[in-house]
């Protein structure tokens, strides 16, 4: 990883006396607004907070047991450490002396009211499609919070990435703004899921592969998150969470409630849909299962299954595991008993190349978000007390293998790789 980020240094410096002939990055466009758009009355802040939810703006800027939206909660990323900063009316160390302009700014340009460029953290990057309407009706709702006096932390990043000439040489390689334009060949709900999806949804800020400067590629094709240890399928692949053959209503089900008769939202996913989208109007989740479901798909890649008889091996060894630990939930079919007790047999968490969703969920437990539609979650047990790495690998490699699914076998080695993985 160090020779890697060398590189991308190396590369990036390249750059650097570009970007510094182009016009420091400050209030690049604004958009025409009105004092009307964000008055604080009772319509604006009630859209404001419903687009909050739908950009799950708390995740990020409100730390666990802290006032909410006052910042201080750490991503940690490749860099270093990147602390969200307090965001409410606080006119000293919130965001309550910025004006309309100002907040614009930051979502749709990354700009900062003193100037300074925001770091991608800040998913400006899919922002910046947001509507100037909607980003005054978030104002309005962000000035309505009350204030808190809580200072802002300094990031925690390793040199040179704190320096912001780096950051502009990053934005001139991988950042343009522009707000979301409606595709004429697709209706109105169509097009209202992409705005979501894309803009506050910023679903591609997980579900896709970063490259060694951080930035994301391939639209939602999936890829493993920095630092945390999850895996964000692929939305297009029908090889990993491809939407192209489900029902939209069973899509909807998952994006609103968590479970469906097809799969389980888990780990980061569980936070977005219990923070964020079981809070969505369903004609909301509907259009952006809608657009979802219409994504290109991409070809599955082939899957080379092992004849080694020691995998076989590993498989009786995992099967026996199963049958004395799981079998009860998930019965010896692998059908389950959806939605509380998900089916194994063909599902898409098992059968994708990476094996760390389910190597997690063994060790750690899966547990589905409590939400207005299912109040009253099920959850599985962890293993990682009663099992070691090798019977963890095991029974990975069994539910992997069985019921028509085909993958490859787990190592004992993957497995203590995300034994000691953050949890949060």
């Amino acid at each position: 990883m160090k020779k890697k980020l060398l590189i991308s240094l190396a590369a990036l410096t390249a750059v650097i006396g570009v970007a510094v002939a182009i016009a420091w990055p400050r209030n690049d466009f604004i958009a025409a607004s009105s004092p009307a758009a964000f008055a604080p009355t009772a319509d604006n802040i009630a859209r404001g907070a419903y687009l909050a939810k739908a950009g799950d703006c708390m995740a990020c800027h409100t730390v666990r047991g802290g006032p909410e939206y006052a910042g201080g909660r750490a991503l940690e990323t490749p860099f270093g450490s990147l602390v969200a900063p307090n965001i409410t009316s606080d006119r000293d160390t919130g965001i309550g002396a910025w004006s309309a302009d100002d907040f614009w700014n930051a979502l749709h340009n990354g700009t900062s009211r003193d100037g300074r460029l925001l770091y991608p953290a800040f998913p400006y990057t899919n922002y910046t499609k947001v509507s100037r309407a909607d980003s005054d009706a978030l104002y309005a709702f962000m000035q309505s919070i009350p204030a808190q006096k809580v200072p802002n932390q300094p990031h925690r990043l390793a040199f040179p990435y704190n320096r912001q000439i780096m950051l502009a040489g990053w934005r001139l390689l991988y950042f343009k703004p522009g707000e979301y334009v409606p595709a004429s060949s697709q209706n109105a709900q169509w097009n209202r899921g992409a705005y979501l999806v894309e803009g506050l949804g910023h679903c591609a800020a997980c579900h896709s592969t970063r490259n060694s400067f951080g930035a994301s590629e391939d639209g939602l094709s999936g890829g493993l998150i920095p630092m945390i240890g999850w895996y964000a399928p692929s939305l297009t692949s029908d090889a990993e969470a491809g939407l192209g053959s489900w029902e939209v209503p069973h899509i909807v089900d998952l994006l609103k409630t968590g479970i469906s008769p097809r799969a389980t939202v888990f780990g980061p996913m569980a936070e977005v849909v219990q923070r964020s989208l079981q809070h969505l109007d369903t004609e909301d989740v509907t259009a952006m299962a809608v657009y979802l479901k219409s994504l290109p798909a991409t070809p599955a890649p082939a899957v080379e299954i092992s004849t080694d008889p020691r995998v076989g091996q590993v498989i009786a060894e995992g099967k026996k595991l199963y049958e004395a630990s799981c079998v009860e939930c998930h019965g010896s079919d692998g059908k389950g008993l959806p939605p509380h007790y998900p089916p194994l047999a063909g599902n898409r968490a098992l059968t994708m190349k990476e094996a760390v969703n389910p190597i997690r969920i063994v060790l750690n437990g899966g547990f589905a978000p409590g939400t207005a539609g299912n109040p009253r979650p099920y959850g599985m047990p962890p293993y990682s007390h009663s099992m070691n790495d090798h019977e963890v690998a095991a029974v990975v490699t069994y539910l992997r293998s069985s019921w028509g699914n085909k993958a490859p076998p787990v190592t004992a080695s993957e497995v203590n790789r995300y034994r000691s993985a953050p949890l949060d």
